[in-house]
């Protein structure tokens, strides 16, 4: 039935999730078809599938980011479905759209579910009236300084200022009092025109209660075709730098079992409020101290830090994803064992986490018992400024936390990247930190280490 109703697949993204999901569509009988840039035309992706096609410049406005493009290449390969990975059009309504008006199956949630939840501010009223727990904060688009004032008095310093849509991090920051408001709102603005082309004098801004010591965490759902919602667990991706994830692991290992409970069943909750189906993720803030959480916002896609789920459940998520678009509803009973860690390496600075492409000279990935490595690159390949700088995921896992770590600190120390500047360095510091050993740790962890 799968090879009936999706082969052949082509899968619009690029370096390691790319290659991932090239691996699982082979394994299942069908065939995997690349797009890739100029710029990718030597990695290991474009290599590894069936068929491979150029869309155009490194500039991903001109390839991964052409939506015209991408379908082209779909219609003049034969594809039948669409994997999107993460980034780039994953959670794009309109792309999702166009893929199932020509014919295709779109292998993710539906056009609605990812319009309703792409906005953060429609997505926490909707959870909001749901009974799902979301933070004190703007119910309509700040779109204006003089209206964010109003709101801070209101919810209360600090506060939270952050883009209305997009994601990672992106434009978004802590202010403490009126003075550092104006800052945050402005650089928040800034973003929204650039990334969600809103205009500079009417961005759509959203203010939120701050949460001094909180932990991130988000539960894996999948959605199914008969209606069903089902949690596959947490993962805790409080290691961050820039609002950015850094290291995920599941379990959490800063939450209780009774807080567990409540986080999945709100976490299914939300997906049965928009009808969701398909892989997706509702991030969560934890307060450390209460023990309490509130909603953050719905991923509606494949995560980067999937693999931890996999690796603790035993489950492949990317096959999950294709089931379901072929329209299985198969039987998932997940019972999350031991404990896994991801590290992503990255080309950047491991002091200061700013990027430093470059061409790789030497790489050699750890292997053994309990280690996997998601990569996108090989050695002779360059990391260019034009995509995010993620290179693998080094993933390990362990019947318990400390044997997980320990695998961590051995596979780290084996992973050889030589050329372009990485952050493996970082991980290994990580390590050895006496707040991530024992667990105790928020999302401020990583700015206390460069403090």
């Amino acid at each position: 039935m799968l090879t009936e109703t999706l082969g052949p697949v082509l899968i619009a993204n690029r370096g390691e999730i790319a290659r991932r999901i090239i691996r699982t569509v082979k394994q299942l009988g069908l065939r995997a078809i690349a797009v890739h840039s100029e710029a990718d035309a030597d990695l290991p992706f474009v290599r590894e599938a069936d068929e491979a096609v150029l869309l155009g410049p490194a500039n991903p406005a001109q390839s991964y980011l052409d939506i015209v493009k991408v379908l082209e290449a779909a219609r003049a390969t034969g594809a039948k479905a669409v994997h999107p990975g993460y980034g780039f059009l994953a959670e794009n309504a309109a792309f999702a759209r166009a893929v199932i008006e020509a014919g295709m199956v779109w292998i993710g949630p539906s056009p609605e579910a990812i319009d309703k939840m792409g906005d953060k501010i429609n997505a926490r009223n909707l959870m909001e009236a749901a009974g799902v727990p979301v933070a004190a904060g703007t119910r309509e688009p700040v779109t204006d300084l003089s209206l964010a004032l109003r709101a801070a008095e209101s919810i209360g310093y600090p506060v939270m200022v952050k883009t209305a849509g997009g994601g990672g991090g992106i434009g978004m920051s802590v202010a403490y009092d009126d003075e550092g408001l104006a800052k945050a709102y402005e650089q928040a603005a800034r973003a929204a025109a650039r990334f969600s082309g809103d205009a500079l004098d009417g961005p759509a801004v959203l203010l939120e209660r701050y949460i001094a010591r909180a932990r991130h965490v988000e539960v894996q759902i999948l959605g199914l075709p008969d209606g069903r919602v089902v949690a596959l667990g947490e993962r805790d991706c409080s290691v961050q730098r820039r609002h950015q994830k850094v290291v995920e692991e599941s379990p959490s290992p800063g939450i209780s079992p009774e807080l567990r409970e409540r986080m999945l069943a709100a976490a299914v909750r939300a997906g049965e409020t928009v009808g969701y189906v398909g892989a997706g993720t509702v991030e969560c803030l934890v307060d450390a101290d209460a023990q309490d959480f509130v909603f953050l916002e719905m991923n509606t896609r494949l995560q980067v830090e999937h693999p931890v789920t996999e690796l603790v459940t035993g489950l492949d998520l990317v096959e999950l994803q294709l089931r379901v678009a072929a329209g299985e509803s198969p039987e998932v009973r997940p019972e999350p064992r031991g404990h896994a860690i991801e590290f992503r390496v990255y080309a950047e600075d491991p002091k200061r986490f700013f990027p430093g492409p470059g061409t790789i000279t030497a790489w050699d990935e750890p292997a053994g018992d309990g280690v996997r490595v998601d990569s996108g690159y090989t050695a002779g390949n360059t990391v260019t400024p034009f995509y995010d700088p993620l290179m693998a995921k080094l993933c390990v896992y362990g019947s318990d936390r400390a044997e997980a770590l320990e695998k961590g600190r051995k596979a780290v120390a084996e992973f050889v990247v030589e050329g372009p500047k990485n952050n493996l360095p970082f991980c290994a510091e990580l390590l050895e930190n006496a707040e991530f050993a024992t667990g105790d740790y928020d999302t401020g962890l990583v700015a206390r280490m460069r403090a």
